[in-house]
This record gives C-alpha cells, sequence and structure tokens, in this order.
C-alpha cells in the first residue's frame, strides 16, 4: 500500500479510525444558505480507492469539472446524508442501502451559491456503477491514498469579488482535479493526518 505524508502506510482501518476519532483542524463557517451535499465514495478494495465522477460538457455549471456524486437538497431529503445518498443514486446508480456512512465533514461554499456537506461512506468492493449520462460523462477511481496525500495539491491564491481566496488542485492520471472537489480532499487530508 502507498504512504501518506507521513511516511506510513494508511490502511483503510487507520482512515476509519483517524476520521472517526478526530476533529477538524479548520473551523472557516460556511456562508451559502441554499443546501446541498455530496457522498465521498470510498470503495473497499485490498487498495482502497474513491470514486470520482467528470461531469457532462452539457450542464451549465461546473461542466467538465471532477466531482463527487451530489447535489442540492430537496424539500422530501430528510437531511444531508438522504440528499447525498439520492444524488448518488441518480447519479451513478449506487445504492442507498449499500452505503457505510461514515460520517460528515464541515459544510464548505460552491462558487455556484450552495453551502455542501460532504458525507463520507464506505462502498463494497463489489458495487455496480452506471453513469446517467445527463450528468456525468466519465467515472474513475482514484486510490485512497493518493486522494488524501496533502503533498498531492498545489495551492493557489485567487482574488475572487474582492476576497482573497485559497483553492487547491492536483492532477490523477488525464483528470485535474480542482476546485470544491480538492478542497473536499485536501480538508479529509487534513483531518486523518496522525
Amino acid at each position: 500500500m502507498p504512504l501518506n505524508d507521513t511516511g506510513q502506510v494508511l490502511t483503510l482501518a487507520d482512515f476509519i479510525t483517524r476520521f472517526q476519532l478526530q476533529l477538524p483542524r479548520y473551523s472557516e463557517p460556511a456562508r451559502n444558505v441554499r443546501q446541498a451535499a455530496v457522498l465521498v465514495p470510498i470503495i473497499c478494495r485490498p487498495t482502497p480507492t474513491m470514486l470520482l465522477t467528470r461531469r457532462s460538457a452539457a450542464l451549465r455549471k461546473h461542466a467538465g469539472q471532477v466531482a463527487f456524486p451530489g447535489g442540492s437538497a430537496d424539500r422530501e431529503d430528510e437531511n444531508l446524508i438522504a440528499t447525498a445518498l439520492r444524488e448518488a443514486w441518480e447519479e451513478v446508480s449506487i445504492p442507498p442501502r449499500s452505503v457505510h456512512i461514515l460520517g460528515q465533514l464541515p459544510p464548505v461554499d460552491s462558487s455556484s451559491g450552495f453551502q455542501v456537506t460532504p458525507v463520507v461512506g464506505l462502498l463494497p468492493a463489489d458495487t455496480c456503477f452506471n453513469a446517467s449520462l445527463d450528468e456525468v460523462e466519465e467515472m474513475f477511481e482514484m486510490p485512497l491514498n493518493q486522494a488524501l496525500s496533502l503533498a498531492s495539491y498545489t495551492p493557489l491564491q485567487i482574488l475572487r469579488r474582492t476576497r482573497q481566496l485559497q483553492v487547491y488542485f492536483s492532477w490523477y492520471r488525464s483528470h485535474m482535479v480542482w476546485g470544491m472537489t480538492a478542497q473536499i480532499l485536501y480538508r479529509l487530508g487534513q483531518h486523518i493526518q496522525p
């Protein structure tokens, strides 16, 4: 198994323990009011992976970007976990009953005006995925160790509406991971560091 930033092997058991027992190290509150949620799906393979999608080029917002399955909350959703599970079912056919929810990360603001809550869940290795072509152009798996390695991310300072923001980006094969997806992965990597 690959090494994490501290030179130690990060097993799935290590990840679960650290995720559940440590408090987040960041506290910037989300400003947006409209609610959304994404599922951060970790596939329990011998070498764990994380499922990511590339959004359809035909979408109005965030077209062609690497993302987690997710979207805005509906009135019928019981809570934001239900939102993340519903959206994951609609976008990539992840059966809600097959997801073992580990917990949530603090919400982050999206550039499209949503407060997005990342919901971390484990999936069995035999989970079958089927992309909704209206929303997802491609699905791919990234090794969990690489996805959570802080050294994989490059920070960049940008000015947006008179506010200085730090964004992260990283490459995995031919995919550029940036924006909110990279921010969530970077925060999750921070969260599980020993």
